[in-house]
């Protein structure tokens, strides 16, 4: 439980079937741990809703501190490729599977007979022979299934998504009509390490030191300077003082650090017309493709999926998507989540796109 409503109302839903419930609150981070004050320590507040809630529904609860774990396994990662600055990773992808359905698991699910509940909106169903899918919600402005697609077989096998076919005004309903404390509580957005009032170049600044460099137009002419790559992702605007029009990033290059940029929202250097993708994991293991796959795919969870070509080039999990029509702003180390209709298949990340401009690759 988050101590938000849709961790609420599913320990809500699970509390009125004959299940034996207790609740773990996850502490991943604590803004103590970068200040070295008390001040602004939102797992606190958190904490505080997941008691009340647990309180009203008479469910047994405790904290588990794995903020180490986050720190090892997710932030650091991340922080290397900011550091790279060509680089635009997803951590809260590799939360779930390292930290929420990996470590976590793995401590309160030693044995058979036990699962792991959460509030995310995706549905697990299973086939003739009783593997575990991993499908998209009812609610498909809410549906998670993209921040889910890297966790395993395995992890997926033990897991129950109470909300997987309501919809989202429902779950307040079932909150508000139930008296829980969080009926009314916002959600949270952006990264759980960052928090919602802070600026993330504020707070990557903590940690990455500023690197100028050189911002140029496709021509290599030199348009103006920036002070770290990491602070501009690809289709961002760049205020560029003297320029008739609004410019936009089109491409990072960490060897020169240079950043370049684009007049207009649609030049052609925006889009892409495919991309190569690594370190690609299935859900299921021993999942294969046949050359040309028809897939959906999505590179970033707001965005509509839209109709792809997925073929497999290597045996080390390199892929290559291919759009039916080009994709605006994709940026290396985002994620590419694919599905077969409502079906989600798994994940990767970006190592190079192809741009639509370019008539060679």
């Amino acid at each position: 439980m988050s101590g938000g409503v849709d961790s609420s109302v599913a320990a809500l839903l699970l509390s009125q079937k004959d299940y034996d419930l207790s609740a773990v609150f996850m502490r991943n981070w604590d803004t103590r741990d970068e200040t070295g004050t008390d001040i602004g320590c939102e797992w606190e507040k958190d904490w505080e809703y997941v008691r009340r809630v647990c309180a009203r529904l008479d469910i047994p609860c405790s904290m588990i501190d794995l903020s180490t774990q986050y720190w090892t396994h997710v932030f650091e990662p991340a922080l290397q490729a900011w550091e790279d600055g060509s680089l635009t990773p997803n951590p809260d992808v590799w939360c779930n599977r390292e930290i929420k359905f990996g470590v976590l698991m793995e401590k309160i699910i030693p044995s058979q007979g036990k699962w792991l509940a959460t509030g995310h909106y995706a549905n697990v169903l299973r086939n003739d022979h009783g593997r575990p899918i991993l499908y998209r919600a009812s609610d498909k402005q809410k549906d998670q299934s993209f921040f889910l697609s890297s966790i395993s077989e395995e992890s997926l096998g033990k897991t129950i998504f109470p909300l997987g076919r309501f919809q989202k005004q429902e779950v307040r309903e079932l909150a508000r009509k139930s008296g829980l404390p969080t009926a009314l509580r916002e959600e949270s957005m952006g990264l759980c390490f960052v928090g919602e009032k802070r600026r993330f170049n504020d707070f990557l600044s903590q940690y990455l030191k500023s690197k100028s460099g050189k911002i140029v137009d496709p021509s290599g002419k030199i348009l103006s300077t920036h002070d770290g790559l990491w602070r501009y992702t690809i289709g961002q605007g760049a205020k560029i003082p003297g320029q008739s029009e609004r410019m936009f990033v089109v491409s990072k290059n960490s060897t020169k650090n240079q950043i370049v940029v684009a007049p207009g929202t649609n030049h052609p250097l925006l889009f892409s017309k495919s991309i190569l993708v690594r370190d690609w994991r299935w859900i299921w293991p021993d999942f294969s493709i046949p050359s040309g796959f028809p897939a959906r795919v999505k590179i970033r969870h707001h965005m509509s999926d839209v109709p792809c070509i997925v073929d497999q080039i290597d045996s080390v999990g390199t892929m290559r998507i291919t759009f039916i029509e080009p994709e605006k702003a994709i940026a290396p180390g985002q994620v590419a989540v694919i599905w077969d209709g409502e079906w989600c298949l798994g994940c990767g990340t970006i190592a190079k796109t192809y741009s639509a401009a370019d008539t060679t690759s």
